[in-house]
């Protein structure tokens, strides 16, 4: 279904056509998918352009989709879109409520922006990620040994991909063990949009005032943990409180995208023996071949943030005006075939792979690296430690996650 918004005439050049009036909006519902199915309207809006116009479910008036790789990773490194302005206007979206905290790192553009991510960088960059590696080893390795003492069947997802990302995370954060529990249940329904709008908005409160509480007793902090680093610069007035929390509620929600990551991954590979077959038996190529699924993964519904251009810009030939809503698909340019050839093949080799599945451009995910970790880990342990690894279940009897904007399986039944 297409509808055509009605234009000013006095927008546009006398004889000129308005770009809009060839270009419909498409309402884009999103359905629950299953598996690793890419979603249908996505497909047919890469097909219909490299700039379309799209109303999702929820908020206001419609946006631009921008699904080329080229042009998402311009739109998502130029300062002429900015994150900042969504806080100021309404905008069509995935998530039926949105609330989002006014200097939130997500909605800040530089140099706020930079300035707040660079007081975590030390924890997040190659280097602090690998200051965590044998510990986050160490700690899979103990959940992989109750996986086997305790023997098939078992839902990988709630006893492994599940509690070591929030395990990992947390000590990242400088969250102690003792409130793991915690952390995952506000994740959870923040992340979801089927509790409705109260209870996300409650479990956000709650995981701020935790982090507020957390990081202000840190500020005279040496820690190399993430609470530790945002303390300390606060107690150096780097940085608020506000912004320090905002950032680290953030992160601790990323932390956990590791779960839908590595179950769409695992399902992937346990749906098809042969690329299975093949990492069992040629670990060398793994790190390569984490990519490539990473790369193919829909690792999300629909879109994420959007941005608000400052000014008119043109993109393939279409006017983006100023106080326009754009998307990047992300999801889109890891298939754009000219960057990466016959993208619905998984080519475990594919070199080069300039795969955008972290974000591109200033909101990167800052906890790329660390994900990228752990999926190796998780990858080596499971191939390694369990070489019967198999589905408990005929693969259409595998559950998935409804109303949520990260996808993954919400149990993943195995046996070995």
């Amino acid at each position: 279904m297409t509808l055509t918004e009605p234009l000013d005439p006095a927008d546009e050049a006398p004889g000129e056509v308005p770009v809009e009036a060839a270009c419909p909006v498409r309402h884009w519902e999103v359905p629950d998918l299953a598996g690793v199915d890419f979603d249908p309207t996505l497909t047919e809006l890469m097909r219909e352009g490299p700039v379309t116009r799209i109303q999702l479910p929820n908020g206001e008036g419609w946006a631009w989709l921008v699904t080329r790789y080229d042009d998402v990773r311009m739109v998502a490194n130029d300062t002429r879109f900015s994150r900042e302005a969504v806080m100021e206007q309404p905008v069509t979206r995935l998530a039926p409520h949105f609330i989002p905290d006014r200097g939130a790192v997500g909605f800040l553009d530089p140099p706020d922006h930079t300035r707040l991510r660079r007081t975590v960088a030390p924890a997040l960059t190659s280097k602090g990620v690998e200051r965590v590696r044998d510990k986050a080893r160490r700690m899979l390795d103990e959940i992989v040994d109750e996986l086997v003492q305790d023997g098939p069947p078992a839902d990988l997802t709630a006893t492994v991909l599940s509690p070591f990302p929030i395990a990992v995370i947390c000590e990242v954060m400088g969250v102690p063990a003792a409130d793991r529990h915690n952390m995952h249940v506000w994740t959870q329904l923040i992340l979801s949009s089927s509790h409705g709008k109260q209870v996300s908005e409650r479990a956000k409160r709650e995981m701020g005032a935790y982090f507020s509480e957390l990081v202000a007793l840190r500020e005279d902090s040496t820690g190399e943990d993430v609470t530790s680093l945002l303390g300390a610069a606060v107690g150096r007035g780097e940085v608020t409180l506000e912004e320090a929390v905002g950032l680290a509620v953030l992160l601790q929600i990323g932390g956990e995208a590791v779960t839908n990551n590595s179950g769409q991954m695992f399902y992937l590979l346990l749906t098809r023996p042969d690329l299975l077959d093949r990492l069992r038996t040629e670990p060398e190529i793994r790190p390569r071949a984490i990519d490539e699924l990473l790369r193919y993964i829909p690792h999300r519904s629909a879109v994420g943030l959007s941005r608000i251009a400052l000014q008119d810009v043109e993109i393939k030939g279409v006017r983006i005006r100023a106080g326009d809503a754009v998307y990047v698909s992300y999801l889109a340019a890891n298939r754009d075939p000219d960057v990466f050839p016959d993208p619905e093949t998984i080519d475990l080799t594919r070199s080069p792979n300039p795969h955008v599945a972290f974000g591109f451009g200033p909101h990167y995910c800052p906890g790329g690296q660390l994900g990228r970790l752990e999926e190796e880990l998780l990858v080596d342990a499971l191939l390694d430690r369990l070489p019967g690894l198999r589905l408990a279940v005929p693969p259409e009897q595998v559950p998935f996650r409804k109303g949520a904007l990260i996808r993954g399986p919400e149990a993943l039944p195995v046996a070995w």
